[in-house]
């Protein structure tokens, strides 16, 4: 029940959206604040408080990788058993591993273990975007077409270390082991900010919902979903279990695990030259299904 009241927001965002209330224009603008300076600031509020020193686990943070590559391998493995047609074949296989942290994965860490989970959850997701901005460049540049622009260096290199989560969550471990205390000044300025970062992004999400595109590609949509909502939380709990850590130090990385597919998929596969309709029809059908599967993953790990 913890995490009920965040699929409740992320409906009122929708509903707002179709009344006309939250509008694209006002969503975009919104999302941008949300992206480039709430969330941001949340992160580096939580990680920098928290004592990353004694609590840090290498082995977890890189562990949290290897349920992302899994998913990356099978999709491509997934896109030849299906002969998917190549202008799909790159969005298919992202949107099985690509998943909603920022959004979606922080606020059920949030909602469901408090500000330890955040902040350690915001660690873990450094590592996780990270990885997924890697193979999601990489995915989308393997199926491009071979007419039309190619995917820079540069832009390859904006897409993977110029996430404002990697690098909020980069300074915030920097701080925490600095050993500095936080100015009270500049605390009460991160906890205003922060405050309006995960309410946004609930409404954000619910406003970029579309149900339109199901018709024509909900079987895909859903086959990514089940590697993204199945496979790479089974594979990670399957991977910390491994490494013997107890289920209170790797529930954090589970729940980012267990995102839905990323709404930045379908803005990458716009700008690479991907499927922006399975992008946006698998956003939408996973963002609906995790309710049920976050419940799911919780309730058996207790």
């Amino acid at each position: 029940m913890t995490i009920l009241p965040i699929f409740v927001v992320i409906f009122l965002g929708f509903v707002l959206s179709r009344w006309g209330r939250l509008s694209p224009a006002v969503a975009g603008e919104v999302n941008w604040l949300v992206f480039y300076v709430a969330i941001p600031a949340m992160i580096f509020s939580k990680v920098s408080a928290a004592p990353f020193a004694g609590r840090f686990s290498l082995s977890l943070c890189l562990g949290v990788v290897a349920p992302v590559a899994a998913a990356f391998v099978l999709g491509l493995l997934l896109v030849r058993v299906l002969s998917l047609p190549r202008e799909v074949s790159g969005t298919f296989v992202q949107s099985g591993f690509h998943g909603n942290l920022g959004y979606i994965g922080l606020a059920v860490a949030y909602y469901h273990l408090g500000d330890a989970g955040l902040a350690a959850a915001g660690v873990f997701a450094a590592f996780l975007m990270f990885a997924q901005n890697i193979l999601g460049v990489m995915v989308l540049a393997m199926f491009a077409p071979g007419e039309g622009p190619r995917p820079t260096a540069g832009f390859r290199a904006k897409k993977i270390l110029a996430n404002p989560v990697i690098l909020a969550a980069a300074a915030g471990i920097a701080f925490s082991l600095s050993g500095r205390p936080m100015p009270l000044f500049a605390a009460r300025i991160l906890d205003i900010v922060s405050g309006m970062a995960l309410p946004l992004a609930l409404l954000i999400i619910g406003a970029s919902l579309s149900f339109s595109l199901l018709a024509h590609t909900w079987k895909l949509a859903a086959a990514a979903g089940a590697v993204k909502l199945l496979f790479v939380p089974a594979v990670g709990w399957a991977v910390f279990s491994a490494l013997g850590h107890p289920p209170e130090a790797w529930l954090p990385a589970l729940i980012l695990l267990a995102a839905p597919t990323a709404t930045i998929t379908r803005i990458m596969a716009g700008e690479m030259q991907g499927s922006t309709e399975l992008a946006a029809a698998a956003v939408s059908l996973n963002t609906l299904l995790s309710a049920l599967t976050y419940i799911a993953w919780l309730s058996l790990i207790g």
